[in-house]
């Protein structure tokens, strides 16, 4: 960005171009044209505001007749109906009581993966350690990696690049032969 100084003559026909009512790239058209200067439409509105001139507010508009802006059209709000005597909103007793279930949830079972992790740090793992995880799941709890050597084309060991995949959702082919059909590839 280029620095530009104002010279005494450009300011004042700034400030007179902008008390006859012209925009400002008006104004900066005209003073480039009359002094043979660069000016864009914002470098006149910076100057206008560092002068005390109404920065921006616009001119009154050279049509005849004023223009009104439009009116934002404001949503319709729901109406609150009241309830027949004696009937309680049930959403409100849902509220003020949540349900607590007792009940005991089964936990899936989760995979494992059969490898000892080496637990490294971010710093020490090498360009060609496992990238897969350990911790960090509460706030203050150290995240380590597993750092084996890992398999081509992946972040992870052999062992976590398994356990990573849901071996049902390999094994079904992405597009099926009714799909390519439809198509037309097939």
């Amino acid at each position: 960005m280029e620095m530009m100084n104002w010279l005494p003559e450009h300011s004042a026909a700034l400030q007179d171009l902008r008390a006859r009512g012209l925009s400002y790239s008006e104004i900066a058209d005209t003073i480039n044209a009359t002094f043979n200067t660069a000016y864009t439409r914002n470098a006149a509105l910076s100057r206008a505001q560092r002068l005390g001139l109404a920065g921006l507010d616009r001119p009154e508009p050279s049509l005849p007749g004023r223009l009104e802006p439009p009116k934002p059209v404001l949503p319709e709000l729901p109406r609150i109906r009241r309830l027949p005597d004696g009937q309680a909103e049930p959403k409100l007793a849902l509220l003020r009581c949540p349900k607590i279930f007792a009940e005991s949830v089964e936990m899936p079972q989760l995979r494992c993966a059969a490898i000892a992790p080496r637990h490294l740090s971010l710093l020490d793992l090498k360009p060609g350690d496992c990238r897969y995880p350990y911790g960090g799941d509460a706030d203050g709890d150290t995240m380590t990696f597993c750092g084996h050597p890992r398999r081509s084309g992946s972040s992870y060991c052999s062992p976590h690049f398994h356990l990573s995949r849901d071996p049902e959702a390999s094994a079904r082919p992405v597009l099926n032969d009714a799909w390519l059909q439809a198509v037309g590839a097939i």
